[in-house]
């Protein structure tokens, strides 16, 4: 029999990569769906289970487990998936100034204006821009944007240099825009090699509120990464995962061969493999279609909740696939290629493009990427694969980003 009790942070530091009992993703079926046809307007049945809710760290408000994330297509108007995931207690929008090629902030706040339901509503958005001016114009920006006077979380968006959080300048502004009531808390997104450094960091500065950055099963067993977050959980800042499914190029063939007939789906139990974690207040899910939504927040309202033998065969699902997924720690791997390329980025977008099936933004976000980091071809990645401590073939899956992102 599978045990239920609740895993602590030495429990899942075990399960890293241990090879443990046998699978067993067996259960009931759902305990919740959603509805197979989208709602037409806001509303609807008041006895719908609702997403559970844990606190954000020492701001002190509750948000749910499960995050919409805004880099998806939305209706300009009025996106149902955005109210039916409302509907089942998914408040908490996350959005940013570059989604949907700048439109994002947009539509979502017309969905929102439409619903009539900002005060009911959580809008976290970001800034590229991290130098404490850029920042203020993107809000101001934002602001009009989504036709509202505040956001209730404002992140710097994809921190990879560290040097914005030393700005001194920066926790003078982040006071005053409190102040004047156009945010309600700040924080940043991190998803590169060095987040647990920037998580360190967040823990120290009082300024910063929450953090949302790169986490998944396959990292329980990253004592640095570990580390940085009790520091954060210590300090108060509230913790939310992102890219939970790992940055894999592809690992469907290992995941069939190892997984058995049960419960969840793959996608459905890393999510609950991150939410078994308590240190982490939400996980923020890219849900482009209804099939996803349904899916995760399915895995979000069942109370069954992943025991012992199902941690552990996650974490035999990790070492068996750690060479088919990129987990971002290119200062290992770019220092050894003669070439001012950026492979953590340009595997994360290949992702996008393989997995998320998103091809037009993984080779925008490419081309967006600095001239002389475009240039893969004739590039000699065989030192990266090397340096790899994973087994990631790097320069198998830059040789297909050339191809596929570049071409």
């Amino acid at each position: 029999m599978t045990e239920k009790k609740k895993l602590s942070r030495r429990d899942l530091l075990k399960m890293g990569f241990s090879a443990g009992a046998a699978m067993s993703l067996a259960g009931a079926p759902f305990a919740a769906r959603a509805d197979e046809d989208p709602p037409k307007k806001m509303g609807g049945e008041t006895t719908l289970p609702q997403v559970p809710r844990r606190v954000l760290g020492k701001t002190g408000e509750s948000i749910p487990i499960l995050l919409v994330g805004g880099a998806v297509d939305l209706d300009a108007k009025f996106d149902p998936k955005l109210a039916e995931a409302y509907r089942f207690g998914a408040n908490y929008i996350d959005a940013a100034d570059c989604y949907g090629n700048g439109t994002c902030e947009a539509h979502v706040g017309s969905f929102v204006g439409e619903a009539d339901i900002r005060k009911n509503i959580w809008i976290t958005s970001k800034s590229d821009k991290h130098d404490p001016a850029g920042m203020e114009k993107r809000l101001a920006e934002g602001l009009e944007k989504f036709g509202t006077d505040y956001f209730d979380m404002y992140y710097l968006h994809a921190v990879e240099d560290p040097s914005p959080l030393d700005d001194p300048e920066l926790p003078k502004t982040v006071a005053r825009l409190k102040k004047e009531g156009k945010i309600k808390y700040f924080g940043f997104s991190c998803h590169d090699g060095n987040v647990d450094e920037l998580l360190q960091m967040a823990a120290e500065r009082p300024w910063i509120d929450s953090v949302m950055f790169r986490y998944n099963f396959a990292q329980y067993g990253n004592k640095e990464l570990n580390d940085a977050m009790d520091a954060c959980t210590k300090a108060g800042v509230g913790l939310i995962a992102m890219k939970t499914q790992r940055s894999a190029v592809s690992f469907e063939e290992e995941w069939q061969a190892f997984q058995q007939k049960g419960k969840w789906n793959q996608q459905q139990a890393v999510l609950k493999a991150v939410w078994a974690d308590e240190r982490i207040s939400a996980a923020v899910s890219h849900m482009d279609t209804f099939e996803k939504l349904k899916e995760n927040i399915a895995a979000a309202t069942d109370q069954y909740e992943l025991g012992r033998a199902e941690m552990e065969e996650l974490g035999r699902y990790a070492q068996a696939t750690r060479h088919t997924a990129c987990d971002g720690c290119d200062h290992i791997c770019n220092p050894t290629v003669d070439a001012p390329v950026k492979i953590g980025a340009t595997l994360r977008y290949l992702m996008y493009h393989d997995v998320y099936g998103e091809q037009e933004k993984a080779k925008r976000l490419f081309r967006e990427l600095p001239e002389a980091a475009q240039r893969l071809d004739g590039v000699d990645f065989r030192a990266a694969s090397d340096a790899c401590p994973f087994g990631v073939d790097v320069a198998a899956h830059m040789q297909r980003a050339q191809k596929v992102l570049a071409g």
